[in-house]
Protein backbone atom coordinates (compact mmCIF):
# COMPACT_ATOMS: atom_id res chain seq x y z
CA UNK A 1 0.00 0.00 0.00
CA UNK A 2 1.99 3.43 -1.12
CA UNK A 3 1.52 6.08 1.51
CA UNK A 4 -1.03 8.73 1.74
CA UNK A 5 0.35 11.80 0.10
CA UNK A 6 0.78 15.07 2.34
CA UNK A 7 -2.09 17.07 1.12
CA UNK A 8 -4.96 13.75 1.12
CA UNK A 9 -3.70 13.83 4.81
CA UNK A 10 -5.23 18.16 4.92
CA UNK A 11 -1.02 18.90 6.54
CA UNK A 12 -1.35 22.17 3.81
CA UNK A 13 -4.51 22.97 5.32
CA UNK A 14 -3.12 25.12 8.61
CA UNK A 15 0.18 27.02 8.71
CA UNK A 16 0.82 25.76 12.27
CA UNK A 17 0.57 21.97 11.20
CA UNK A 18 4.13 20.20 10.82
CA UNK A 19 3.84 17.33 8.56
CA UNK A 20 5.03 14.08 9.30
CA UNK A 21 8.55 14.69 7.87
CA UNK A 22 9.01 18.40 9.81
CA UNK A 23 7.27 20.61 7.18
CA UNK A 24 5.14 23.64 7.00
CA UNK A 25 3.84 22.85 3.66
CA UNK A 26 2.02 26.25 3.38
CA UNK A 27 5.34 27.69 3.98
CA UNK A 28 6.70 26.31 1.04
CA UNK A 29 3.82 26.79 -1.09
CA UNK A 30 4.48 30.29 -0.48
CA UNK A 31 8.42 29.58 -1.61
CA UNK A 32 6.23 28.48 -4.77
CA UNK A 33 5.10 31.73 -5.25
CA UNK A 34 8.24 33.48 -5.18
CA UNK A 35 9.68 31.37 -7.88
CA UNK A 36 6.96 32.89 -10.08
CA UNK A 37 7.60 36.07 -9.55
CA UNK A 38 9.39 38.73 -11.37
CA UNK A 39 12.62 38.21 -11.35
CA UNK A 40 15.10 40.60 -9.35
CA UNK A 41 18.95 40.82 -9.55
CA UNK A 42 21.02 42.20 -7.08
CA UNK A 43 25.10 42.61 -6.13
CA UNK A 44 27.61 44.74 -4.48
CA UNK A 45 29.87 46.43 -6.52
CA UNK A 46 33.03 48.73 -6.70
CA UNK A 47 31.46 51.87 -4.81
CA UNK A 48 28.05 50.68 -4.16
CA UNK A 49 24.75 48.39 -4.24
CA UNK A 50 22.81 47.48 -7.08
CA UNK A 51 19.22 46.07 -7.92
CA UNK A 52 17.54 45.26 -11.25
CA UNK A 53 14.39 43.86 -11.82
CA UNK A 54 11.46 42.85 -14.30
CA UNK A 55 8.16 44.83 -14.22
CA UNK A 56 6.75 42.46 -16.56
CA UNK A 57 4.84 44.20 -18.21
CA UNK A 58 1.54 42.05 -19.43
CA UNK A 59 -0.76 44.63 -20.75
CA UNK A 60 0.37 47.08 -23.93
CA UNK A 61 -1.86 49.74 -22.34
CA UNK A 62 -0.29 49.70 -19.07
CA UNK A 63 2.09 52.59 -18.29
CA UNK A 64 5.45 51.39 -17.86
CA UNK A 65 6.80 54.20 -15.66
CA UNK A 66 3.94 53.95 -13.45
CA UNK A 67 5.21 50.23 -12.00
CA UNK A 68 7.01 50.31 -9.08
CA UNK A 69 9.43 46.81 -8.55
CA UNK A 70 12.19 49.20 -6.58
CA UNK A 71 11.19 50.74 -3.19
CA UNK A 72 13.25 53.14 -1.17
CA UNK A 73 12.84 52.74 2.63
CA UNK A 74 15.37 55.33 3.56
CA UNK A 75 17.77 57.32 1.73
CA UNK A 76 20.38 54.91 1.89
CA UNK A 77 17.90 51.48 1.71
CA UNK A 78 16.19 50.21 -1.31
CA UNK A 79 14.30 46.53 -1.56
CA UNK A 80 12.90 44.94 -4.80
CA UNK A 81 10.78 41.49 -4.17
CA UNK A 82 9.55 38.41 -6.05
CA UNK A 83 6.35 36.69 -5.38
CA UNK A 84 2.71 38.80 -4.25
CA UNK A 85 3.69 42.52 -4.92
CA UNK A 86 0.73 43.64 -3.04
CA UNK A 87 2.72 41.80 0.28
CA UNK A 88 6.06 43.41 -0.73
CA UNK A 89 3.79 46.70 -0.35
CA UNK A 90 2.52 46.72 3.42
CA UNK A 91 6.13 45.10 4.71
CA UNK A 92 7.81 47.93 2.26
CA UNK A 93 5.63 50.54 4.36
CA UNK A 94 5.87 49.18 7.49
CA UNK A 95 9.87 49.24 6.82
CA UNK A 96 9.72 52.79 6.36
CA UNK A 97 7.84 53.53 8.97
CA UNK A 98 10.61 51.40 11.37
CA UNK A 99 13.68 54.08 9.14
CA UNK A 100 11.68 57.04 10.20
CA UNK A 101 11.41 56.11 13.74
CA UNK A 102 14.93 55.42 14.31
CA UNK A 103 15.93 58.59 12.71
CA UNK A 104 13.25 60.50 15.24
CA UNK A 105 14.68 58.48 18.48
CA UNK A 106 18.26 57.98 17.92
CA UNK A 107 18.96 61.34 15.45
CA UNK A 108 20.74 58.81 12.81
CA UNK A 109 20.18 56.48 9.75
CA UNK A 110 18.98 53.27 10.49
CA UNK A 111 21.32 49.81 10.18
CA UNK A 112 20.35 47.77 7.16
CA UNK A 113 20.29 44.60 9.10
CA UNK A 114 17.79 46.60 11.62
CA UNK A 115 15.28 46.61 8.49
CA UNK A 116 16.13 43.14 6.98
CA UNK A 117 15.30 41.59 10.98
CA UNK A 118 12.21 43.60 10.96
CA UNK A 119 10.85 42.43 7.85
CA UNK A 120 12.01 38.83 8.51
CA UNK A 121 10.40 39.11 12.43
CA UNK A 122 6.66 39.91 10.88
CA UNK A 123 7.46 36.96 8.37
CA UNK A 124 8.35 34.43 10.63
CA UNK A 125 5.12 35.23 12.78
CA UNK A 126 2.96 34.36 10.44
CA UNK A 127 4.38 31.10 9.92
CA UNK A 128 3.39 29.72 13.63
CA UNK A 129 -0.15 31.67 13.99
CA UNK A 130 -3.20 29.89 13.22
CA UNK A 131 -5.87 32.16 11.22
CA UNK A 132 -3.21 34.18 8.92
CA UNK A 133 -0.96 32.45 5.96
CA UNK A 134 2.71 33.51 5.29
CA UNK A 135 3.62 36.51 3.19
CA UNK A 136 4.42 35.13 -0.72
CA UNK A 137 7.16 37.24 -1.16
CA UNK A 138 11.26 37.20 -0.91
CA UNK A 139 12.94 40.48 -0.88
CA UNK A 140 16.63 41.64 -1.80
CA UNK A 141 17.21 44.55 0.27
CA UNK A 142 20.68 47.09 -0.72
CA UNK A 143 22.10 50.23 0.92
CA UNK A 144 25.11 50.99 2.42
CA UNK A 145 25.46 51.56 6.27
CA UNK A 146 27.55 52.85 8.66
CA UNK A 147 29.69 48.95 8.48
CA UNK A 148 29.85 49.62 4.49
CA UNK A 149 28.19 48.00 1.36
CA UNK A 150 25.33 45.24 2.32
CA UNK A 151 23.60 43.47 0.05
CA UNK A 152 20.28 40.30 1.93
CA UNK A 153 18.10 38.16 0.67
CA UNK A 154 14.94 37.08 3.00
CA UNK A 155 12.57 34.43 2.33
CA UNK A 156 8.99 33.85 3.23
CA UNK A 157 10.06 31.48 6.17
CA UNK A 158 11.66 34.86 7.83
CA UNK A 159 15.21 33.58 7.49
CA UNK A 160 17.98 36.25 5.41
CA UNK A 161 21.41 35.66 4.36
CA UNK A 162 24.04 38.37 3.00
CA UNK A 163 25.18 38.55 -0.58
CA UNK A 164 27.79 39.68 -2.82
CA UNK A 165 25.29 38.69 -5.71
CA UNK A 166 21.75 36.86 -5.50
CA UNK A 167 18.79 36.59 -7.57
CA UNK A 168 14.82 35.81 -6.64
CA UNK A 169 12.10 34.82 -8.86
CA UNK A 170 11.50 33.31 -12.40
CA UNK A 171 14.57 32.08 -13.83
CA UNK A 172 16.78 32.21 -10.47
CA UNK A 173 18.74 28.75 -11.62
CA UNK A 174 19.85 30.10 -15.14
CA UNK A 175 20.73 33.36 -13.84
CA UNK A 176 22.29 32.30 -10.52
CA UNK A 177 24.82 30.23 -12.76
CA UNK A 178 25.64 33.73 -14.79
CA UNK A 179 26.35 35.38 -11.17
CA UNK A 180 28.37 32.48 -10.17
CA UNK A 181 30.79 32.39 -13.49
CA UNK A 182 31.04 36.21 -14.34
CA UNK A 183 30.38 38.27 -11.45
CA UNK A 184 33.64 39.98 -9.65
CA UNK A 185 34.46 41.73 -6.65
CA UNK A 186 35.64 45.29 -7.87
CA UNK A 187 32.95 45.85 -10.84
CA UNK A 188 31.95 49.14 -11.94
CA UNK A 189 28.79 50.22 -12.12
CA UNK A 190 28.29 49.87 -15.38
CA UNK A 191 29.73 45.95 -15.74
CA UNK A 192 27.31 45.61 -13.05
CA UNK A 193 24.56 46.72 -14.75
CA UNK A 194 25.86 45.10 -18.10
CA UNK A 195 26.12 41.52 -16.14
CA UNK A 196 22.28 41.75 -14.64
CA UNK A 197 20.84 43.08 -18.05
CA UNK A 198 22.69 40.38 -20.18
CA UNK A 199 21.04 37.57 -17.39
CA UNK A 200 17.68 39.27 -18.00
CA UNK A 201 17.96 38.77 -21.98
CA UNK A 202 19.10 35.23 -21.26
CA UNK A 203 15.77 34.17 -19.25
CA UNK A 204 13.48 36.45 -20.83
CA UNK A 205 14.73 35.89 -24.36
CA UNK A 206 12.00 37.48 -27.54
CA UNK A 207 10.08 38.79 -24.40
CA UNK A 208 12.92 41.22 -22.81
CA UNK A 209 12.37 45.30 -23.60
CA UNK A 210 14.18 48.07 -21.98
CA UNK A 211 10.52 49.40 -20.88
CA UNK A 212 10.53 46.03 -18.09
CA UNK A 213 13.59 46.85 -16.39
CA UNK A 214 14.07 49.09 -13.72
CA UNK A 215 16.96 49.63 -11.89
CA UNK A 216 18.32 51.79 -9.10
CA UNK A 217 21.55 51.86 -7.23
CA UNK A 218 22.93 53.77 -3.80
CA UNK A 219 26.58 55.13 -4.02
CA UNK A 220 29.22 54.96 -1.95
CA UNK A 221 29.95 58.99 -2.51
CA UNK A 222 26.24 60.06 -1.60
CA UNK A 223 24.50 57.28 0.47
CA UNK A 224 21.20 58.10 -1.87
CA UNK A 225 19.02 56.11 -4.17
CA UNK A 226 19.23 56.98 -7.72
CA UNK A 227 17.16 55.68 -10.72
CA UNK A 228 19.18 54.00 -13.91
CA UNK A 229 17.34 56.34 -16.66
CA UNK A 230 16.01 54.35 -19.94
CA UNK A 231 18.78 56.20 -22.19
CA UNK A 232 21.51 54.76 -20.08
CA UNK A 233 19.85 51.22 -20.69
CA UNK A 234 19.77 51.14 -23.77
CA UNK A 235 23.46 52.29 -24.47
CA UNK A 236 24.32 49.14 -22.45
CA UNK A 237 22.37 47.27 -25.05
CA UNK A 238 24.03 48.83 -28.25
Amino acid sequence: MQPIQHQMMGYDRAITMFSPDGRLLQVEYAKKTVRLGNTAIGLVYKDGVLLVTDKRIVDKLVVPEAIEKIFQIDDHIIATAAGIISDARVLVEQAQVKAQQNKVVYDSPVDILAIVKHICDVKQMCTQSGGLRPFGVSFLIAGIDESGKKLFETDPTGIYYQYKATVIGEGEPEIDEILQKEYKDGMTLEEGLKLCIKALKKVLDSNFNVERVDAAYVDAHHKKMTKVGKDRLKKLLQ
